[in-house]
């Protein structure tokens, strides 16, 4: 329709331009009969495109009904191919939903198989493991049940001990004891044997007995000592500890003053005794028994410095003990050093006699030697001449067999030689044996 309305309104269109082109041809003439006759020209024009596109239409109308026809055709083929393909893949995915199914019924069933072996083998494995846990569990329950009745019936022994000795240490002479019995121990494992006495008296004036009494290790013939004595104030140690157990203030603070009270008038009583230069050296030794007494001590602000600086006496305990001693034990390796560096000494200067002496023996014996020396050049020389005479006797033998008129015999011997008595030696052997020597 589109093309057939341009059609008409290029054909009104072209009617009008050749209107105006004769009207300007004719001048206006004839209006009327342009009129008449254009309208005659629009009207064949009209019909002619009419027809044309009545024949257009029906053409249209052809193709349409061809295209329409074509396209049911094409999609009945397309509809038929469609249900073909539709048929074949139905008929494979069902022949694959079947094979699938089957596979997976196997799968299931090994699967299932499988998992029944596992699982028969892990409850296996499961059951021996819980078994030898609990054996196990049992067993240890067992040894720690037994442990834990030793060690409460070790614990109701030493229970029983410590009230044993609770019951020792309530008197003062076994307490002293066992500080003195502790000592001496720390003494024998440190010093070498012989560098402390036990119970000694220091000097003959004073009839004090001292606990130990250290030798000094210096070079002297009368060394001096070192003394030490061990207390153990347990009554205020004791109040201590159970004030400090109570959260008890007051009673902490006066049984710490009584047990510092306690520690100067012993380390008093020990300068008075125990100091006595030249037998002792300037200072003593308090000891205490247990590192617990002795933190108790150090803990009260400057007490053992001031009892150090104004009484001369050093507070220690069995961890600073060993320590002093080993200082000791180095003054008596020191002290051996040196007397061994005396005998060397000593050694060295009659090992020096001695080599002097060596020398001259070393120069007589140059001089024998030079004379031995002479001797057997001597005896050389002479050597020499008895072997140059053998040696002209050969020559001479020599040349009176070869001038011999005889045949020699293969044998070495001459014709007319006749062997002698003792067999196989010739006379000629036999006369340059009789020959005398020059030297004999």
């Amino acid at each position: 329709m589109i093309a057939i309305w341009t059609s008409a309104l290029c054909a009104a269109a072209a009617c009008l331009l050749l209107f105006a082109l004769l009207r300007q041809r004719d001048g206006g003439r004839g209006d009327g009969d342009l009129l008449a006759r254009l309208y005659v020209m629009v009207e064949r024009e009209s019909a002619a495109r009419m027809a044309d596109a009545e024949a257009q239409r029906a053409r249209l109308a052809e193709i349409e009904r061809v295209l329409t026809a074509r396209l049911e055709q094409r999609h009945q083929d397309t509809s038929q191919g469609l249900g073909r393909i539709a048929s074949i893949v139905s008929r494979e995915m069902g022949e694959m939903r079947l094979s699938l199914s089957e596979a997976l019924r196997a799968m299931t069933a090994d699967s299932a198989s499988q998992l029944e072996a596992i699982r028969k083998a892990v409850n296996e494995r499961l059951h021996e493991a819980v078994e030898r846990q609990m054996q196990t569990s049992f067993r240890r329950v067992l040894e720690q049940l037994a442990s834990m009745q030793q060690a409460m019936g070790e614990v109701s022994a030493m229970t029983a001990q410590v009230g044993d000795l609770k019951r020792l240490f309530s008197n003062v002479k076994t307490r002293g004891g066992w500080g003195e019995a502790q000592l001496r121990a720390i003494l024998d494992d440190v010093l070498p044997e012989g560098a402390y006495e036990a119970n000694c008296r220091l000097s003959d004036k004073s009839r004090e007995v001292v606990e130990f009494a250290v030798r000094m290790p210096v070079k002297a013939s009368v060394p001096p000592v070192l003394a030490i004595d061990s207390k153990f104030p347990t009554e205020a140690y004791e109040r201590l500890l159970q004030a400090v157990e109570d959260v008890n203030p007051d009673a902490e603070r006066a049984a710490r003053r009584a047990l510092e009270t306690t520690v100067r008038i012993e380390a008093r009583k020990i300068a008075a005794k125990y100091i006595l230069p030249p037998v002792t050296v300037e200072f003593a030794v308090l000891y205490l028994p247990t590192d617990g007494l002795y933190a108790e001590v150090a803990r009260i602000p400057g007490l053992i410095d001031e009892i150090g600086r104004t009484s001369r006496v050093i507070i220690m305990g069995p961890g600073l003990m060993p320590a002093m001693l080993r200082t000791i034990h180095l003054g008596y390796v020191t002290l051996a050093l040196e007397k061994r560096t005396d005998d060397i000494a000593r050694l060295l200067g009659a090992t020096r006699q001695e080599m002097l002496r060596m020398d001259g023996v070393l120069e007589k014996l140059a001089r024998n030697a030079s004379a031995m020396s002479s001797s057997i050049d001597e005896a050389r020389r002479r050597t020499g001449a008895v072997t140059r005479q053998l040696r002209d006797l050969d020559t001479a033998s020599f040349a009176a067999d070869a001038s011999a008129d005889d045949p020699v015999r293969r044998d070495g011997h001459e014709a007319g030689a006749e062997p002698d008595a003792a067999g196989g030696q010739d006379a000629p052997a036999a006369a340059h044996r009789a020959v005398p020597l020059p030297f004999e």
